[in-house]
Formats: structure tokens, C-alpha cells, sequence
């Protein structure tokens, strides 16, 4: 008989399992590579990181170390956060169809107003082409991009640096977004992605989770520092724990499990990672375990392309963009004993469509699908940055250093695209 829905599962997980610590669960990690237990992640390597391997961690500060450039442009930037924040989406100057400012609101990127309405609704969709009115001040998705890079770079100037200003002021930022009755983000995207005239919000908007997944990694480094207070920690993980069970259980967030492209591989990635900060293990374990066969193998074809992703007119940035998220899925698994790397080509789809895509990273110009990126110089920069962050996960994933990037290691930690 089949076990519990993914929904009936967080509900069940969802009250207390933020109170206590999580049984240590096998992991099917390389034993030469630091292991990820469970929802304590790589605690017993220092921090309680999932996605941020220690041996990226330890890296990055030795390279830090050995290049004072390296170490200055670090300081500036942290340096640049600590006069900024916190922020809020109480910031924005009207609240969302609920009424309340606490609710995140934000529109779809590429919906622009129609220029033979007087009202410009409802508005018109222009693939691939991001209308700016989305970053201004009137919604958060620029605000929460911003205090994640900000939460970011702080957690990794602290570890690199040991200077407290950068630990205590990224707590301050979380204490403002996650914990503060005035000023705390309601932990649900009801209102994301909206279109005026003709949605309030919609299931494509739980994509923009997207920039949490680093905030919740510089949470780990920052554990040491101990300027997250322990009262604090679990109303952060609580907070997480009620958007896992919003994700589960809401109609947008059914919605966005149903979906058939990239967003239905980021739904199964970001719940499996907010449920395992959550400490809610089985959540993440049951993702896992039908990952490869419910969102892989419908997605990536017998060549190893994504039909959905390049149909679209920025066929290798979805397609890489995609990948990334199936990429960290694979290294979430690892924390919960679940193998998605075993297995060749034709087997394992995520091999297959980690093989097709690097074997056009070095030949840019043959790649067979329409992109409106790789022919402007700026864009098409962005979009192989983009991919040889994904490529640089999946070699290590893999151990397979052909899939790494051409030009060497990249930044795998302060890269972190954000979704449009």
C-alpha cells in the first residue's frame, strides 16, 4: 500500500519537530567526504549546513587566507551590509489583497501592463522578458533578495574573519524577517507571483523561495558564533516548519507539486530543505525517494534535454537553472540516505542531463535551442555563470570531474542565482 501523502506527512511532522533533535538517519555519501546526518546536516563537521559541503566551507577560507584581494572585496562587501537593514515586508507602502503588510507580495516577472488598456489590465506576458516594475518598492521580492545576499555574505564574513559585528548583525536581520511579531514575514506566498487584472497570486510564485535556500545554509555557519539565541533558532526553524505545512497543504502549493517543469523540481528541493531545517526528516527522505522517478524521469528525455526548459526563449539558462535545483535535491538526499548520483546515462536521468548540458559548456555557439541570453554579451555571461555553479555541485555530486567547468572551481557559496 502506498504511505502517507507528502501534505498528511508535514502535518504530522509539523507540530513539535521543531523542539527536538532528529535521529540520526544512514547516509549514502562518499565515506572520503564529510557526512550529512539528517537534519543535523554536517553539525559534526562544525555547522549545520546541508547544501554548503565543509570542504566548500574550508575552502573558501583558505582561499580567503592566501589572497588579500580576495579577503578585501570579502570585508567590503560585509562591511557594505552591516549599514544596511533590517528589512521588512512591512517596508512596502500597501499591503497585499489581505490587508496585511506582513503577507509577501510580489508580481510575475515577465507579465507588463497592456498598452491599449488606460489601466494597463490585465497585464500581458512577455516570456523572458522581466518587467521592472517587479523590483521596485511597491513589492519584496527585491527586498527579500536583498536581505538574503545580506544574511549571506555577513554569515561568510563572520566564518572567515571570526568578527562578531558580521554574526550579530545578520541575527538582527533574521530576528526581523523570521521572529518579530511587527515585522515578521507571514510564513506563506498566497500573494506571490501575482498578475494584475488577473491573479492575486499564484502556485509559480513558491519559486521564489528560492532565496531562502542560502539563508538557511548561513544559519549553519553562523550557529557557532552563537548570536542566534536558542529561543530564537526555534521560532526561525517553527517558522519553517508552518511554511513546509503552507507548501503541503495550501492551493497554491498543491498547485506548484503538480507542475511539470522547473517549478515542480524547485517545489520538491525547497520543501526538502525547509522540512530538513525544520527537523522533519521523513519529509525530506519521501521527496528523495521519488524524485528520480516522479520529477526526473517525465522531465528529461532519452537525449537528456528538458523539453519544457528549452522551449523556452532562455533555453540553457532554465535548462542549467533547472538542473541546479535537481543537482541540490541530489545532495539533500544524501542527508536522508537516499543515493539520486548511482547509476550511468541511461540509467540515472540527472547524469544524462548533467552529460548534455556539459558537453555544450565549451562549444556555447552549437547549442541547438533558441536563447535570447547567449546573444547579448552581459546575459550570456550571467547565464554561463549561472551553469558552471550547477556544474561545479554535480562534479562534486557525481565525483566526476568532467563535469566540472572549463575555466576551473567557481564560487559555489557567494554565486547563488536568484529565480525570475
Amino acid at each position: 500500500m502506498p504511505g502517507p501523502s507528502i501534505a498528511s506527512l508535514v502535518r504530522a511532522l509539523a507540530i513539535g519537530s521543531v523542539l527536538s533533535m532528529a535521529s540520526p538517519v544512514a547516509t549514502a555519501a562518499t565515506p572520503a567526504l564529510a557526512r550529512c546526518n539528517g537534519a543535523e546536516g554536517y553539525l559534526a563537521s562544525g555547522q549545520r549546513t546541508f547544501l554548503w559541503r565543509p570542504e566548500w566551507l574550508a575552502m573558501q577560507r583558505q582561499a580567503i587566507a592566501g589572497d588579500a584581494a580576495l579577503r578585501a572585496r570579502l570585508v567590503r562587501s560585509a562591511d557594505a551590509a552591516l549599514r544596511r537593514g533590517p528589512y521588512s515586508v512591512t517596508d512596502k507602502p500597501a499591503a497585499a489583497g489581505s490587508g496585511d503588510k506582513r503577507d509577501y507580495l510580489s508580481i510575475g516577472p515577465y507579465w507588463w501592463p497592456d498598452p491599449s488598456k488606460p489601466s494597463g489590465e490585465p497585464y500581458l506576458r512577455r516570456d523572458g522578458r522581466v518587467n521592472p516594475e517587479r523590483n521596485g518598492e511597491r513589492f519584496d521580492a527585491q527586498r527579500l533578495g536583498a536581505f538574503a545576499r545580506d544574511v549571506e555574505t555577513l554569515a561568510l564574513a563572520w566564518h572567515v574573519t571570526g568578527d562578531r559585528r558580521y554574526a550579530e548583525h545578520a541575527a538582527k536581520l533574521l530576528r526581523t524577517w523570521f521572529v518579530a511579531p511587527a515585522t515578521r514575514m507571514n510564513p506563506n506566498l498566497d500573494y506571490a507571483q501575482a498578475v494584475p487584472g488577473k491573479s492575486a497570486g499564484r502556485p509559480e510564485g513558491i519559486i521564489e523561495a528560492t532565496r531562502l535556500v542560502p539563508v538557511i545554509e548561513a544559519i549553519g555557519v553562523l550557529g557557532p558564533s552563537r548570536a542566534i539565541g536558542a529561543e530564537d533558532q526555534r521560532a526561525i526553524e517553527k517558522w519553517f516548519a508552518d511554511f513546509a505545512t503552507w507548501m503541503a497543504t495550501s492551493p497554491n502549493g498543491t498547485g506548484e507539486r503538480a507542475a511539470k517543469n522547473n517549478h515542480g523540481i524547485y517545489y520538491d528541493m525547497l520543501l526538502g530543505q525547509f522540512a530538513l531545517f525544520a527537523r522533519m526528516d521523513k519529509v525530506t527522505q519521501r521527496l528523495a525517494q521519488e524524485f528520480a522517478t516522479r520529477r526526473l524521469a517525465p522531465q528529461i528525455d532519452a537525449e537528456g534535454t528538458l523539453p519544457a526548459e528549452t522551449a523556452r526563449t532562455r533555453s540553457w539558462h532554465y535548462s542549467a537553472f533547472t538542473l541546479r535545483a535537481a543537482v541540490q535535491m541530489a545532495m539533500l538526499g544524501e542527508c536522508v540516505g537516499v543515493d539520486l548520483w548511482q547509476g550511468d546515462e541511461r540509467a540515472n536521468p540527472l547524469r544524462r542531463a548533467v552529460s548534455y548540458l556539459a558537453g555544450y559548456r565549451t562549444r556555447l555557439d552549437d547549442w541547438p535551442f533558441k536563447d535570447i541570453d547567449l546573444s547579448n554579451p552581459q546575459r550570456r555571461d550571467r547565464a554561463l555563470r549561472e551553469s558552471d555553479t550547477m556544474l561545479e555541485m554535480a562534479s562534486w555530486g557525481f565525483r566526476d570531474a568532467r563535469f566540472a567547468p572549463p575555466q576551473g572551481p567557481v564560487d559555489t557559496l557567494w554565486l547563488a542565482p536568484y529565480p525570475r
